[in-house]
């Protein structure tokens, strides 16, 4: 995918790199039978409180029913379309199941429409099929891994991400995932091969503030310009640095270790994102 920079013609227009759709967009509009409503909260909590601040307005959009599970085991499905989603900063793939199924999924990079990928245990470790780690070489990219069997991807999901398959040890695999961590993950989690695609996502510049109110993120207020009653660093005669970088409600912003220590998964991080 490439990206498309812009005249300055305005002020708007000088910095803003998109992305371009034409070429690795296949199809305009979603499959409806996967797509549901997304209601927008505003930051509000069930008892209309606001509980997260900064959010409200957007474009409004509809949610894209991901299959992140991909436990149609070997049941071929051929990509029908590759679409955008405004949840994600991924493409998706749109596949038709040989059973007459659909569903959608992350699209890596190197799909094509009507490529025939497959998932379960014997299909071969090739781009876009997904596999436990007990049947993926070892030196594999892969995507959209599972931290516990059957529970569905989450790790390895955004756009240009990919984690790597560097070796075994009994019961459990070695990966290096995308932050950095080194972590032990069961050889029964499954996940895809490949890179995920849109990795250009990370050029995209939204050149004015106005990009980031379609995307419903309203302006956000420094710490350092607030009163004390408001915040910890606010305050002071005249303009002050504000101390040590904190949050509202007091803690360290910087350098502070949040994770606690006797947190039951520790043991399976080998080594930390931060050396």
């Amino acid at each position: 995918m490439a990206v498309r920079k812009f005249k300055p013609t305005t002020p708007g227009q000088r910095h803003k790199v998109i992305g371009v759709f034409k070429g690795t967009i296949t199809a305009t509009t979603p499959e409806k039978s996967l797509t549901v409503g997304k209601r927008s909260t505003g930051g509000r909590n069930s008892s209309g409180h606001l509980s997260t601040r900064y959010r409200g307005g957007g474009h409004k959009r509809k949610l894209r029913l991901i299959d992140f599970k991909r436990n149609h085991d070997g049941v071929p499905a051929t990509v029908k379309s590759i679409e955008y989603d405004p949840n994600r900063s991924a493409r998706i793939a749109l596949l038709y199941y040989k059973d007459g199924s659909k569903a959608y999924i992350i699209a890596p990079n190197g799909l094509e429409v009507g490529q025939v990928i497959m998932s379960g245990s014997d299909v071969a470790p090739e781009v876009g099929n997904t596999l436990p780690l007990s049947s993926i070489p070892v030196g594999t990219l892969i995507h959209c891994i599972e931290l516990r069997p059957g529970q569905g991807a989450c790790m390895a999901r955004s756009a240009g991400t990919f984690a790597q398959l560097t070796s075994r040890e009994g019961d459990y695999a070695i990966i290096k995932l995308p932050s950095g961590e080194t972590r032990k993950v069961l050889l029964t989690c499954r996940a895809t091969v490949g890179v995920v695609g849109n990795s250009d996502h990370a050029l995209e510049q939204s050149g004015k503030a106005g990009r980031s109110r379609w995307l419903g993120r309203r302006p956000h207020n420094r710490g350092v310009v607030m009163n004390p009653v408001d915040h910890p660093m606010g305050g002071g005669e005249g303009r002050q640095s504000g101390g040590h970088p904190r949050s509202r409600t007091g803690l360290y912003a910087k350098g502070l270790k949040t994770r606690s220590p006797k947190k039951h998964s520790s043991k399976y991080i080998i080594e930390r994102r931060k050396k």
